[in-house]
């Protein structure tokens, strides 16, 4: 009888620890989703403008935090023979670097509705354009 119960009671320890598990971490993640959304900041397209053009990256990571992705600009292959005289001033010329940077829901367009993507483009680190988009 007595080993029916441990046996019984263990059962009953285990369900009762993976529950409180499981609450807790169902708990946490929730927590941590509305503590995202309570601190993401969005902004009418004019603050976005004035407050991130010409900005460098640091200053805008510091700001928004990660981008959600990022792209690399490169030059396609035979552009230079395709561009002709141009392409002998490159020899002389400094490189370029281009990068998009890509954040979601951020940009507000009318009180209730955010752009679904905001678009920075760095060149040489520095923010250069930026773009709204709902159509990706």
């Amino acid at each position: 009888m007595q080993f029916t119960m441990n046996v019984t009671m263990k059962k009953s320890m285990k369900k009762l620890c993976l529950g409180l598990t499981t609450v807790m971490l169902v708990t946490a993640a929730m927590t941590e989703v509305n503590a995202a959304s309570l601190n993401k900041k969005t902004y009418t397209e004019d603050q976005f403008l004035t407050s991130f053009s010409g900005k460098s990256k640091k200053v805008i990571t510091d700001k928004l935090g990660a981008p959600v992705k990022k792209e690399l600009s490169v030059k396609p292959e035979g552009a230079s023979g395709f561009l002709g005289k141009v392409g002998a001033d490159e020899k002389n010329s400094k490189r370029v670097t281009v990068e998009m940077w890509y954040y979601k829901n951020l940009v507000n367009y009318d009180p209730k509705h955010t752009y679904k993507e905001t678009e920075i483009t760095f060149v040489n680190d520095k923010a250069m354009n930026i773009a709204f988009f709902n159509n990706r």
